[in-house]
C-alpha cells in the first residue's frame, strides 16, 4: 500500500459525505463509515491505555501491536468487497481492472490475526484464577483504562456486524475476540497491581459484583 499524506483538509467532507477505499461516495452516517469510525475510536482509546501507570511492559507491547491491526481492520473496512460477478463481463471477457479488483490486492483480514490475539488470551488467562463473579471495572489505572477499552471494542463490533454481509466476516472474529482479550489483560492488570502493592494476595485488587449487596431496603444514612 502507498501512503500519501499531504494536506490534511480536503473540503470534501463539508457536505456531509466522504469517500470510501473504492472512491464511492456515501453519507458519513452510513454503516460501513461508522464501523470504521468506531476502530478508530478504539485505537485511540488504546492509545490512551497505554498511558496508564502500572501497565506491564508485555501488555503495552501486545497493544501497540493491536493499534497497527486496528489500521488494518480500517482498511478493510472501508473497501467494499466486489461484486461476485466483477470477475467477468456479461460477454464471459476478463472485467477492465477497478478500484475494487482484486488485483489490486486490497488489505484484508484473515484468521492468522484472531489466532495470534487468542494466543495471547490464552497465555494471560492460564496465570489467573477462575472468576466467581461478574468483575466491575476499575482497579488500578490500568485495568479501568483497559475497560473502558473493552467497552468500545464491542460496539465497534456491534457496528461492523452492522454493516450487514458485506461485511468481511474475520474483521467480527477479531474485535470479538479483542474484547476478550482486554478483559483478560485488565484482570492481570489489577492482580499485578496488588501484588505490587505487597499485600500478598493474588487478585485482591479485582473489583466483583456483589449481587444485591445494597438492596432498596438500606437505609442511605447508615450505610
Amino acid at each position: 500500500m502507498t501512503i500519501n499524506l499531504t494536506r490534511i483538509y480536503t473540503k470534501l467532507g463539508d457536505d456531509g459525505e466522504t469517500h470510501l477505499g473504492d472512491m464511492s461516495r456515501v453519507s458519513k452516517l452510513h454503516p460501513r463509515v461508522e464501523a470504521y469510525g468506531t476502530v478508530d475510536e478504539l485505537n485511540a482509546t488504546l492509545g490512551v491505555a497505554l498511558l496508564a501507570p502500572g501497565l506491564p511492559g508485555q501488555f503495552a507491547e501486545w497493544l501497540r501491536r493491536v493499534q497497527n491491526d486496528l489500521l488494518d481492520l480500517g482498511a478493510d473496512l472501508s473497501v467494499p468487497a466486489p461484486p461476485a460477478d466483477a470477475a467477468s463481463t456479461t460477454a464471459g471477457e476478463p472485467a477492465p481492472a477497478s478500484s475494487t479488483s482484486p488485483a489490486r490486492g486490497r488489505l484484508r483480514v484473515d484468521g492468522e490475526y484472531t489466532q495470534w490475539l487468542e494466543g495471547a488470551c490464552d497465555e494471560v488467562n492460564a496465570t489467573l484464577e477462575p472468576l466467581r463473579s461478574f468483575v466491575i471495572p476499575g482497579g488500578s489505572p490500568a485495568a479501568a483504562h483497559l475497560h473502558v477499552c473493552r467497552t468500545v471494542c464491542r460496539r465497534a463490533e456491534r457496528r461492523t456486524i452492522a454493516v450487514g454481509a458485506e461485511v468481511n466476516p474475520e474483521v467480527v472474529r477479531y474485535l470479538n475476540r479483542l474484547s476478550d482479550l482486554l478483559f483478560i489483560l485488565s484482570r492481570a492488570a489489577n492482580v499485578q497491581s496488588g501484588e505490587n502493592e505487597g499485600d500478598g494476595q493474588r487478585g485482591s485488587s479485582e473489583p466483583l459484583w456483589d449481587p444485591g449487596a445494597h438492596g432498596s431496603g438500606t437505609d442511605p444514612a447508615a450505610s
